[in-house]
């Protein structure tokens, strides 16, 4: 399943180097598909998209949007104890991406010069969401609940129809939570384009947020320029900082948390106690046999899954800094004295009982977050990922006259006579 390798400053990073080639492997065929798709969307609209739900999904509902009092009835009708869940994660969200938002200003000098910013929301905003198996209302909630504070004027959901020809009932009952305005019954890389391009029945939206798979994401990736999108996301990853006062039970648990989404996620144990490390592995086994999705959590830990023996803890925070992981765990003696020394990681989870499901479910912090190492430059999703900001500018004539000369002098050192010009010419007799 698992083995040790142990850190001698060269192991470690050979092992690290494979699990990564290893998950950016992507067959061509997959972005030559989805170029298609996205073209014969942009040709032609709504046709293209019912073909492409035929051929990928097996049927294409009549109508592509989900009427409102079918939305609302899918919250009537849930389980109430799973409402009241959802509207406890919703509160927690909601308080902590409040505390993100930021506000328009003005600076007005003596002088009468005056500078500002405004910021608002964007006017419509794409949400992917999968559906079928792969059905995630918590995404549902951590993407529309930034999005809303922001002030994203209309938010648009699209999510595979099921076997039924309906939507997921869990997936619509956190839409209707959330306060999401619309949703229609397309997924796939049809829908991203859809989204994208707009077609006769689903809007043209200016962002792109959500899960999916390789198919959606590659046309997220083919799309950006088009729309904006959140990132271009990765399989699911986790790394664990451990040291002789972990318990294995726990490494393990947490370890399976991230496999069980996909054969290509990763998981990786860094600990400084060789006991730790086997008896993780040991647990990972026996814990393992109990899991439904035990299939694709073997596969994972098989082709992406690593114990690594660090010399000390300086080490572990090195490799992590190094791996930049999408989820980090510190289960360390006093967690709390590594948070300025963990640079890059999408979210950090602190201590034996702040595991990562609870991140991806109810603590309030977002959990799309960068993949593949790229938490050395990408944020989580937030409410900043929802605004847009333009600057303005005032100036009177005292107060141009006074920057004249620098203008002036900057502009023709770059050569851009026509700028100086545009100065120039206000002040001429």
């Amino acid at each position: 399943m698992v083995t040790i390798t142990k850190a001698d400053g060269k192991a470690e990073y050979e092992l690290i180097h494979l699990l990564r080639s290893r998950s950016t492997e992507v067959d061509k065929t997959v972005t030559a598909a989805v170029t298609d798709i996205l073209e014969q969307v942009r040709l032609h609209g709504d046709a293209a998209v019912r073909d492409c739900t035929v051929k990928f999904d097996g049927h294409c509902p009549d109508c592509f949007e989900v009427p409102r009092d079918v939305i609302n009835d899918a919250l009537t009708e849930a389980d109430p104890d799973f409402v009241e869940s959802l509207l406890n994660a919703q509160a927690n969200i909601a308080e902590f991406h409040s505390r993100q938002k930021h506000q328009s200003f003005i600076d007005a000098k003596a002088n009468g010069v005056m500078m500002g910013q405004r910021i608002r929301g964007l006017k419509r905003v794409g949400l992917y969401v999968p559906g079928g198996t792969a059905a995630y209302p918590s995404s549902v909630l951590m993407n529309a609940v930034p999005a809303k504070i922001a002030g994203v004027e209309e938010l648009v959901m699209v999510t595979p129809p099921a076997k039924n020809g309906g939507a997921n009932p869990d997936i619509l009952t956190a839409a209707a939570i959330a306060g999401v305005d619309r949703v229609f019954l397309v997924g796939g890389a049809q829908a991203v384009a859809a989204l994208a391009y707009g077609t006769q029945s689903i809007p043209k939206v200016d962002k792109i947020v959500g899960p999916g798979n390789i198919f959606v994401a590659t046309a997220k990736k083919l799309l950006y320029g088009t729309v904006d999108i959140d990132m271009i996301a990765g399989p699911s990853e986790i790394l664990i900082m451990a040291d002789e006062t972990a318990d294995p039970k726990f490494l393990a648990a947490d370890m399976m948390s991230q496999a069980e989404h996909d054969k290509l996620a990763s998981a990786i144990l860094l600990t400084t106690d060789e006991a730790v490390a086997a008896a993780t592995i040991a647990e990972l086994g026996r814990q393992v046999e109990h899991l439904e999705r035990r299939e694709i959590i073997l596969r994972s830990l098989e082709d992406f899954g690593a114990v690594i023996l660090c010399r000390d803890n300086g080490e572990m925070v090195e490799l992590a800094n190094y791996l930049a992981p999408e989820h980090l765990e510190v289960m360390m003696e006093n967690p709390m004295e590594y948070i300025g020394r963990l640079d890059n990681a999408g979210s950090v989870f602190l201590g034996r009982y702040s595991p990562e499901p609870l991140g991806d479910y109810y603590a309030g912090p977002n959990h799309v977050l960068p993949t593949s190492g790229t938490a050395r430059f990408f944020s989580p999703l937030s409410v900043d990922s929802f605004i847009k900001k333009s600057s303005y500018i005032y100036y009177t004539e005292a107060a141009l006259r006074e920057a004249k000369e620098d203008i002036v002098r900057i502009a023709n050192k770059e050569g851009l006579t026509a700028h100086a010009n545009s100065i120039q010419v206000r002040f001429e007799d």
